[in-house]
C-alpha cells in the first residue's frame, strides 16, 4: 500500500461576497478533488492547536503526524535545518524577509516577490557589510532568508510580528520589542542604509518593480532537540517535495527524504506537473510521499481572488489528476494546512477541510470538496495530527 499527501498551502479561506458567499476553494473548478470526495471521507482537521501561531510551521507539523506543541521547533530553526545550517547551542536563528516599506507602511512583505537570483545578490552585499561575531546572514529562497544571532540568547524571547500579517499597515507598532530587540533594530537600520544604493534595488525601481528597502526579522528558534524520525514513528519510508525552506526543514528534522525536482518553486510559476510526476516516481522506493504546493498561500497573502482560484485549479488539474491516475494501490490525503483568507491576507487557525480516499475508506456523504461540504459531514479531527493516523490506518467513514 502506498500513500500520497497533497498539501494545498493556504487554500482554505472565508466566504467572499463577490463569489456568491463561497470561498475560493469552493469557487475553484476542482473536478478531481470533488471526485475523491464523492467516494471518500471528507471532514475538518484542527491543524493549529489553541494558542499556537497559525502558521505552516504548526499546521504542517500536524499534517505530518507530529504535535506542534510537544514537538515545537521555532520556525527560524526549521528553515535553518533546510539550508544545512548547524546551529550552535548559543545561537538563535530568525527568518529574515527582504521587504518594501513605503511611507512607514508595509507595502510588500516579499519586496515585490523578488527573485531568488536578485535576492541572493542583495543578501551577499548585506552579509559582506554586516556579518560579524554576532550576526551571520544566510541566503534562502526568494525573499526568505535566515539571520543567525550568536551569543545573545535573549533574542529568543523577543516579540516579533510576521510581515505578511501587516500588509499595508504602519510598521512602527509591529517592530521587534522585548529582549534583544535593540540589537535587532540596530541591525535593521544598518541594513536599510546599505539597501538604499544597492544596484539590484536601483534597477528594480527603474523598471517599475518594488525594491527591497528593509529587512524584517521574526520567527526565532534554537537548535532542535530532535524529532522522532518518521520511519521510527510509522515504520514507513517517506519523501517530500516542496519549494519552501520550511517544509524542507521539517523533512530534514523528521528524517523524510527531500525530493529535488526541477521547476518546483514557491509561487504560481512552479511546474505543477513536474512536481506531481517526480513525487509519483518516488513511490517506487517510498511508502509515503508528501506533495506541498505553496502557490495558493502566496496568492492569499497578495489578496488575489483570481490568483488563488487559479492556483487551486492548477493543483487539481496537474497534481491531483496525476495522483488519481496512479496505478499503484494508493490512499490519497488532500488538504490545506491552514486558511489564508483573502480579506486578511494572512493565516488564521481555523479548521481546514480534508479528503481521504482509497482502499478501506468509506464514503461519509460529501458530494464535493470544500469548507461547507466538510463541515456538513460532522467529521472533525482535533488534534489535527490524527489525520496522519487516519491516512495510514483509515477508520471506516
Amino acid at each position: 500500500m502506498k500513500h500520497v499527501v497533497v498539501i494545498l498551502d493556504g487554500a482554505s479561506g472565508w466566504p467572499i461576497a463577490e463569489l456568491g458567499g463561497k470561498t475560493t476553494l469552493e469557487s475553484a473548478a476542482t473536478p478531481h478533488l470533488d471526485a475523491l470526495a464523492r467516494t471518500g471521507m471528507v471532514g475538518l482537521a484542527q491543524t493549529v492547536p489553541e494558542g499556537a501561531e497559525p502558521s505552516s510551521a504548526a499546521a504542517c507539523t500536524s499534517i505530518l503526524g507530529y504535535d506542534p506543541v510537544a514537538d515545537f521547533v521555532g520556525r527560524g530553526a526549521i528553515e535553518a535545518a533546510s539550508m544545512g545550517i548547524d546551529l550552535a547551542d548559543d545561537e538563535v536563528a530568525l527568518r529574515l524577509n527582504l521587504v518594501t516599506i513605503v511611507d512607514d507602511a508595509m507595502a510588500s512583505y516579499s519586496a515585490g516577490h523578488i527573485s531568488t537570483g536578485e535576492s541572493h545578490a542583495i543578501v551577499a552585499s548585506l552579509a559582506g557589510a554586516l556579518n560579524d561575531e554576532t550576526f551571520t546572514l544566510y541566503p534562502g529562497v526568494a525573499y526568505r532568508h535566515i539571520l543567525v544571532v550568536k551569543g545573545e540568547p535573549e533574542v529568543l524571547d523577543g516579540c516579533f510580528t510576521p510581515p505578511h500579517d501587516i500588509s499595508d499597515k504602519p510598521v512602527r507598532p509591529y517592530l521587534p520589542t522585548g529582549p534583544g530587540s535593540d540589537l535587532l533594530l540596530d541591525y535593521m537600520e544598518r541594513a536599510k542604509t546599505i539597501l538604499i544604493n544597492n544596484p539590484i534595488n536601483l534597477c528594480r525601481a527603474e523598471s517599475g518593480q518594488l525594491p527591497a528597502t528593509d529587512v524584517w526579522p521574526f520567527w526565532a528558534g534554537v537548535r532542535p532537540a530532535g524529532m522522532t524520525p518518521f520511519a521510527e514513528k510509522t515504520g514507513l519510508r517517506a519523501a517530500m517535495t516542496s519549494g519552501v525552506d520550511l517544509l524542507n526543514g521539517l523533512a530534514v528534522l523528521a528524517g523524510i527524504d527531500r525530493l529535488e525536482i526541477d521547476g518546483v518553486t514557491d509561487g504560481s510559476d512552479t511546474d505543477y506537473a513536474a512536481q506531481a510526476d517526480g513525487a509519483l516516481a518516488a513511490l517506487a522506493d517510498h511508502d509515503v510521499v508528501v506533495v506541498h504546493v505553496e502557490s495558493p498561500d502566496e496568492e492569499g497573502h497578495a489578496g488575489s481572488v483570481e490568483g488563488k482560484i487559479r492556483a487551486i485549479e492548477a493543483i487539481d488539474r496537474e497534481v491531483v489528476s496525476r495522483v488519481r491516475a496512479c496505478t499503484e494501490e494508493l490512499r490519497i490525503l488532500a488538504m490545506p494546512d491552514h486558511p489564508t483568507p483573502i480579506d486578511l491576507k494572512t493565516h488564521v487557525g481555523e479548521p481546514v477541510p480534508f479528503v481521504l480516499w482509497g482502499p478501506g475508506v468509506d464514503h461519509n456523504g460529501a458530494g464535493a470538496y470544500g469548507e461547507t461540504a466538510a463541515a456538513a459531514t460532522g467529521a472533525v479531527l482535533d488534534p489535527g495530527r490524527l489525520v496522519m493516523d487516519l491516512l495510514l490506518s483509515p477508520r471506516r467513514g
